[in-house]
C-alpha cells in the first residue's frame, strides 16, 4: 500500500505597492483615451480648438462705428468701389428747400431671410424718407435702399444731425446722419442771468445764431482792495446748437468772507461771437453782523429815550403817575397856631 500523497496548499496572494497602483493607472489611461476620442467644442468665433497664446489676453473691438449691431446683419451708408460701405455716417449738403439723395446698405449674412424696418430719428432724421419703410433681404444678400432728405424751406443755415434706425424686431442699428445747410451763417452767443451764491457763480449761455458753437469762458472778480479771481479764457466741454440754452455753474471755493465784489463773465466762440455780463454781491460774516446790528439798535433806543424825556421837560408836560418831583423829595415843616395860656388858677375852697 502506497503512502498518501500530500496535498499542496496555495499560498495567499500578496499585493505589492506596484500592483495596488495598477487599477488607478488603468483608469487614468482609459479616461485619457475617451477625452482624445471626444470631438473638440467649437469656439465662439468659428475656429474650433484654437486657444490664445500664453501670456496674451483675447481682445475685443468695442469702438462704435456705423452699422455695429447683430453679427448676422449690418446697416451702413452705401458706398462704391474699393471703399464700399467705408463711410461712418451719412453726410449731405444742401440749401433750404432742396432734396438730397443717398442710399442705405443692409447686408444679411445669416441663413434665413431678414425683414428690417427703417425710420429716421432726431432733427435731420425727421426730414428723411425711404423708398420702402420695410425691407426683406434674402439670406446671404445685400440690399441698397434709396433715401431722400428734404431740407425744409425755413431751415436755418448751419449744421443739423440725426440718425437712421434699422430695426429687425429684436435689435436695432443706428446710422448717424449729418447735414450741412448752406446759406449765410450767424454766430451769436449771450451770457445771461449771472448770480453769485456763496462759493458758486451761476450763469446761462444762449446760442442766438444759426451755427453750432463751442463757447469759451473767462472769469474775473474784483473786490474793494483789488482782484480776487482771474481765470483766463478756456473752452467749455459742450457744443451749443442754434437756439439752445444751457445753465452752468462756476465754482469759487476761496470766495472772501468780508468784501463787496463784482464778478464779470466773458464768453466767446469761433465766428466772432462774444458777450459779457456781470453781477455784484456783498460778503459779510453772519455772527459779527448780527452782534453789530444789536449794538446799533440798543444805542438808538437809548438816544431816543433821552431825547423824549428832555422834550417833555421843556414843554411842561405832567409827569406820569408815580413819578416824584424835586419838591416832593425835600423835607417839610408843619406850622401850628400858638395858643395863649390864661392865668393859672389854683382850685380849692375859699376861706
Amino acid at each position: 500500500m502506497s503512502p498518501p500523497t500530500p496535498r499542496l496548499r496555495r499560498a495567499p496572494l500578496v499585493l505589492t505597492p506596484r500592483l495596488r497602483r495598477a487599477p488607478l493607472v488603468l483608469t487614468t489611461a482609459l479616461a485619457a483615451l475617451l477625452c482624445a476620442l471626444a470631438p473638440l467644442p467649437a469656439a465662439a468665433d468659428g475656429s474650433a480648438g484654437i486657444a490664445p497664446a500664453a501670456g496674451t489676453a483675447p481682445t475685443v473691438d468695442t469702438a462704435p462705428t456705423a452699422g455695429d449691431g447683430p453679427a448676422d446683419w449690418t446697416a451702413r451708408p452705401a458706398g462704391g468701389g474699393a471703399d464700399r460701405d467705408a463711410r461712418p455716417y451719412v453726410y449731405l449738403e444742401g440749401t433750404p428747400g432742396t432734396a438730397l439723395q443717398d442710399r442705405l446698405a443692409v447686408t444679411n449674412s445669416g441663413r434665413a431671410p431678414l425683414t428690417v424696418r427703417l425710420r429716421g430719428d432726431g432733427r435731420a432724421g425727421a426730414w428723411i424718407g425711404f423708398a420702402a419703410d420695410t425691407v426683406t433681404v434674402p439670406a446671404r444678400t445685400r440690399a441698397e435702399v434709396p433715401l431722400a432728405l428734404t431740407v425744409p424751406p425755413d431751415a436755418v443755415p448751419g449744421d443739423a444731425s440725426g440718425v437712421v434706425v434699422a430695426d429687425d424686431g429684436d435689435e436695432e442699428i443706428r446710422v448717424p446722419v449729418r447735414v450741412r445747410i448752406g446759406g449765410p451763417t450767424l454766430a451769436a452767443l449771450t451770457v445771461e442771468d449771472v448770480e453769485i451764491s456763496g462759493g458758486t457763480i451761476r450763469y446761462a449761455l444762449v446760442n442766438r445764431g444759426n451755427a453750432m458753437l463751442e463757447p469759451r469762458l473767462a472769469v474775473r472778480a474784483d473786490g474793494m482792495f483789488g482782484t480776487l479771481l482771474d481765470r483766463p479764457e478756456r473752452p467749455l466741454p459742450l457744443e451749443l446748437a442754434p437756439g439752445r440754452r444751457v445753465e452752468r455753474t462756476e465754482p469759487w471755493p476761496d470766495a472772501p468772507a468780508l468784501d463787496a465784489v463784482t464778478v464779470r463773465l466773458r464768453v466767446t466762440a469761433p465766428g466772432g461771437a462774444r458777450d459779457e455780463a456781470e453781477a455784484s454781491a456783498t460778503y459779510l460774516p453772519v455772527a459779527p453782523a448780527v452782534g453789530g446790528g444789536l449794538l446799533v439798535l440798543g444805542g438808538l433806543a437809548l438816544l431816543g429815550s433821552g431825547a423824549y424825556r428832555r422834550r417833555r421837560t421843556r414843554r411842561g408836560d405832567p409827569e406820569p403817575p408815580g413819578a416824584e418831583s424835586a419838591d416832593d423829595r425835600q423835607p417839610t415843616t408843619e406850622t401850628r397856631p400858638l395858643v395863649k395860656a390864661g392865668p393859672l388858677v389854683k382850685a380849692g375852697a375859699e376861706s
